[in-house]
């Protein structure tokens, strides 16, 4: 129900309690950082909504209407009510901000997220962190169901009622056992690399989808050819080191086993394969406390 316009606002009601406990309009104004001619015009507007004087102004101060010291009792109990309000919602604002829930595909939680924490534990040492890790599309379906406060997707495309920002940078690449034949020759063209049956992860892996993403650009036409299927990246990884097949991973994902010789990384010769990864969240609410922090650690890590 409407509230008449005969009720003051709470800045006004508070003031006058001020005036009532101080014993001054001046003081009072003094204890709400107003000045008193801004003071006095807020009493007067109260007068002029409850159509009665609520102070008696003197030499010696201002002291309460018989009127007045009515209202006054009345306002107590709602300005009261206002603070209860408002130690609530801080309550609420701080325990939002204690408690960050964040949702990241694979690659950027296994190799990006961890560097990104540490540096959010400096500026939020008390902040409870929960990750949750899977494919692009489950960390959209859980950003979009509130179950996660920000997210971070590696897929090339948007997702309806998400908003999504650069963060970060990078590489896909073909990796290979060191018997390969790629390996040997060190390079693969992307024709020939589109013609191949690779490893792969799910079809709503970002990475995978990437991929698809890039060749389609250069073949409309272009059908992916999968030689077998696994729902991890340690796994492709360890398929392909035992020779059965190459596979398109992150530049993040294999840069030990490449470093060490585990895999071979030969150079794709006419494909672009960067890509870039997003965060993302739903459309119109953006992140604020600990979730705004992480997604500036991670911009600012790129």
């Amino acid at each position: 129900m409407p509230l008449s316009p005969r009720v003051p606002d709470l800045a006004a009601l508070d003031l006058l309690l001020s005036v009532l406990e101080l014993g001054s309009l001046g003081r009072a104004a003094r204890a709400h950082g107003i000045s008193q001619p801004s003071a006095s015009s807020r009493i007067r507007y109260l007068e002029q909504l409850v159509g009665v004087p609520v102070l008696e102004r003197s030499a010696l101060g201002s002291r309460p209407t018989a009127a007045g010291s009515l209202i006054a009792e009345w306002a107590r109990a709602v300005v009261d009510a206002a603070a209860h309000l408002d130690a609530g919602i801080d309550a609420l604002r701080a325990e939002r901000r204690s408690h960050l829930r964040v949702a990241a595909s694979q690659t950027v939680a296994e190799y990006l997220f961890p560097g990104w924490l540490m540096t959010l534990r400096i500026s939020a040492p008390e902040t409870a962190i929960a990750l949750e890790s899977g494919n692009s599309v489950h960390v959209a379906e859980q950003v979009l169901a509130g179950h996660a406060d920000i997210g971070f997707i590696e897929g090339p495309r948007g997702f309806r009622g998400l908003e999504s920002h650069p963060v970060a940078r990078d590489r896909l690449v073909v990796v290979v056992a060191p018997q390969h034949e790629w390996a040997r020759r060190g390079t693969v063209s992307g024709t020939e690399l589109a013609e191949t049956a690779l490893i792969q992860r799910e079809p709503d892996s970002g990475t995978r989808t990437w991929f698809e993403h890039a060749v389609s650009r250069r073949d409309p036409d272009w059908r992916p050819r999968v030689a077998l299927e696994l729902s991890s990246t340690t796994a492709i990884k360890t398929a392909v080191a035992s020779g059965a097949g190459a596979a398109v991973l992150s530049s993040l994902a294999v840069a030990v086993e490449v470093a060490s010789g585990t895999l071979i990384s030969p150079t794709v010769t006419d494909l672009d394969l960067e890509r870039t990864l997003r965060a993302v969240w739903p459309t119109g609410r953006r992140p604020t406390g600990a979730a705004r922090a992480l997604y500036d650690i991670a911009r600012r890590a790129a």
